[in-house]
């Protein structure tokens, strides 16, 4: 911990005077950092801060709130601390203009440059212009070795069948990748910033399908969202991705959740 508050404290100019361990994120450690200064700051370390980073500054070119990057070397960065304290049931509005932002259309090949990971599952990127073989390949079939024969052949099935579920060619979006309510930061009713992201390019509605995974936006949310014809019919595929990586983290329920959407798809 010494050591933390040291490299900290010499990136910041600033001492450290304490550190608290805070929850979440399976890729890294977080703690808040007090400052002699009275200011606090969030500190993560892990294998993939720099990616993150990276990640930080495309959504923040989007012109949607993130917090500030304060400082990034060997595998410890430093983050400004934003409010938390809203609730996102009052501020479903506000995240519509939000994600309007964030999913404009980009002049970008679907995928991300560098990998990345949720913990032990790797989340395998790269670059493509064909996003049912995208979907196919990093999104479902990926997960095949790791789950047990049955739910592995009905997902099998399916990656076989994308091209008759989702568009090869979506408007191409960046999304957060990992976009639920405990990623989204709200003060007051506004957002105040997204964090945590898994980003890459690809069609908007994924991270639409991971939002109403963990959290139950109202209908007027997805109104203002404006999306295309069918988007009901396809959340189930998107869900599948966020589900499977839970099936292989966690077990349990997530596996019977990952059968209804297969149900709801013919699988």
């Amino acid at each position: 911990m010494r050591s933390m508050f040291a490299r900290a404290g010499s990136l910041l100019g600033v001492r450290v005077v304490s550190a608290a361990r805070l929850s979440g994120g399976d890729l890294s450690s977080v703690s808040r950092l007090t400052l002699a200064d009275g200011r606090s700051v969030i500190a993560k370390r892990g294998p993939l801060v720099e990616e993150e980073a990276t990640m930080l500054l495309a959504i923040h070119e989007a012109d949607v709130p993130v917090p500030a990057i304060l400082a990034v070397e060997n595998g410890m960065m430093l983050l400004e601390e934003l409010p938390g304290s809203g609730r996102i049931a009052r501020s479903w509005g506000h995240l519509a203009d939000v994600l309007d932002h964030l999913h404009r259309p980009a002049r970008e090949r679907l995928g991300w440059d560098s990998d990345y990971g949720f913990g032990p599952v790797a989340i395998s990127n790269g670059r493509t212009d064909n996003w049912v073989a995208f979907w196919a390949e990093k999104r479902l079939a990926c997960h095949l070795p790791h789950i047990e024969p049955h739910l592995a052949h009905r997902v099998s099935r399916l990656a076989d069948r994308l091209a008759d579920h989702i568009p090869a060619a979506p408007p191409v979006a960046l999304l957060h990748g990992d976009l639920w309510g405990g990623n989204i930061l709200v003060d007051k009713d506004q957002i105040s910033g997204l964090i945590d992201p898994a980003c890459y390019y690809g069609d908007r509605e994924a991270d639409l399908a991971m939002l109403g995974l963990f959290d139950q936006p109202p209908a007027a949310f997805y109104d203002a969202c404006g999306l295309e014809e069918g988007w009901q019919e396809r959340q189930p595929v998107y869900r599948l991705w966020p589900l499977l990586v839970h099936v292989r983290l966690f077990g349990g329920a997530y596996h019977q959740q990952a059968g209804a959407c297969l149900d709801m798809l013919g699988f």
